[in-house]
């Protein structure tokens, strides 16, 4: 009965990404903050392991494990705050992440020769229409280095490519002991970052305690573990169909948080992301083909 409402939890959790990457990096650089919430994600998880006992896993599980840490926390979670912490607006970074739904259609298509209907084809693009429409109206290009794009290409390859990756490789494996083998692989990624930017004090106050505290248990721990359970049950251009929805509930919450402007065209964009979603949910098995 719960499992209806994994999906919600999860994009509810997941917007609140962009605002605490907004609310923590003026308190510490992105490797350091990144550094800081995997390490505390690794020993979180490892607690846990140990309080109830779970399974180990193989080597090659520990490999596949690995692998998707790189990619979706490493490359996504490296590529959104680097991003950001260059200038970069949040909105910007969340249209070009939000390509997500559609090149996994295209990756599935041509890695997995998977099938994707042409009415589903067509609630990705609405989606992504819709998502334009909820940023597109306070997006500035102004300033704007090729540099800060290149962050947010990592960040949608990588999330992209690990989600499909943990469909095919790390299907069945116990759940919370391949979490934890993909933070400590995103923790071999962040530490370089950490080392190689120049030296900036963390400033270790209430609002970034506040801040990490929230994106290691709500973000790192739950919104992840949800991610993994859905992409284990689900196709994944279908589950990935849901980061629609994240732009526009991070819209509101930095409306209710920061004041920031709602416009009638970001409300309309808000309307088409989450038909597009409602209609290829339920798209039927049955419909024509591509290609």
């Amino acid at each position: 009965m719960l499992k209806r409402y994994i999906p919600a939890f999860f994009v509810l959790l997941w917007s609140t990404g962009f605002i605490g990457t907004k609310m923590g990096l003026p308190y510490a650089s992105a490797g350091d903050f990144l550094s800081i919430r995997a390490l505390a994600n690794v020993v979180i998880i490892f607690i846990i392991l140990l309080v109830i006992k779970a399974p180990k896993l193989n080597r090659k599980q520990i490999l596949h494990a690995g692998v998707t840490g790189t990619l979706i926390h490493g490359a996504y979670l490296g590529g959104v705050f680097c991003a950001i912490e260059l200038g970069i607006p949040a909105g910007l970074t969340a249209i070009i992440v939000g390509l997500q739904p559609l090149l996994t259609a295209l990756l599935a298509i041509a890695v997995f020769n998977a099938t994707v209907t042409r009415v589903q084809w067509l609630a990705l693009f609405f989606g992504f229409v819709g998502l334009v429409l909820v940023l597109g109206s306070s997006l500035t290009l102004t300033g704007i280095s090729a540099f800060a794009i290149t962050f947010t290409l990592v960040a949608l390859v990588g999330i992209t490519i690990g989600t499909m990756y943990q469909k095919r490789f790390c299907q069945g494996q116990a759940l919370l002991p391949s979490v934890f083998w993909q933070y400590v692989a995103s923790l071999l990624v962040f530490l370089p970052i950490a080392l190689l930017e120049p030296v900036k004090p963390v400033q270790w106050n209430l609002t970034f305690v506040a801040t990490l505290t929230w994106l290691v248990l709500g973000l790192s721990v739950v919104a992840i573990l949800l991610l993994m359970y859905m992409v284990e049950q689900g196709e994944a251009s279908k589950v990935t169909a849901y980061m629609y929805l994240v732009p526009p509930v991070t819209a509101v919450e930095a409306w209710l948080l920061f004041d920031e402007k709602l416009s009638l065209l970001s409300i309309s964009g808000m309307i088409v992301c989450a038909l597009s979603v409602y209609w290829l949910m339920n798209t039927n098995k049955s419909s024509v083909k591509t290609g």
